[in-house]
């Protein structure tokens, strides 16, 4: 049988990760069971909680008044959905929902963000961990941004 901290520390974004620091971050972790159409969260809701994918595909979404909704992304198996819980204001920026079955390890963000403070040393990794990630999908949000509002030469 697996232990949910040889999980955690099975995943790609916690890779190297010391396994001390990976037994308290465990400590905030839960499993979750999303069916194709549910939320995992709704945007300008609190960020409380933070999930990994480890099967499924979810889709982050925004939706404007009067527009359809867009699709910023799509997560898979062993990505995570979510970095607002990391920086104030700690509210969701996007919706998340599930275009599958989803299996998702949700970590409670007061309790990683109090192991964060408590500990240099988990903040540290934990930052090392999610600031690429954020660039990555501000990236990937230029890019939508493109080409949704851009124009072909000559229109």
């Amino acid at each position: 049988m697996e232990t949910l901290e040889r999980i955690v520390l099975e995943q790609k974004i916690f890779a190297g990760l010391d396994p001390d620091i990976g037994t308290l971050i465990t400590g905030c972790a839960r499993n979750h069971h999303f069916e194709p159409g549910a939320y995992l969260f709704h945007e300008g809701e609190e960020a409380g909680e933070f999930f990994l994918v480890r099967h499924g595909e979810v889709a982050l979404e925004i939706t404007s008044p009067g527009r359809r909704t867009l699709v910023l992304s799509t997560v898979h198996d062993g990505d995570i959905v979510g970095a607002s819980w990391l920086m104030p204001p700690y509210r969701w920026n996007s919706d998340a929902r599930a275009r599958t079955h989803v299996r998702a390890l949700g970590f409670d963000a007061r309790c990683l963000r109090d192991k964060c403070d408590e500990d240099p040393r988990v903040g540290y990794a934990m930052m090392k961990r999610f600031t690429p990630l954020m660039v990555s999908r501000l990236q990937a949000a230029y890019l939508q941004l493109l080409d949704v509002y851009g124009r072909p030469e000559g229109a």
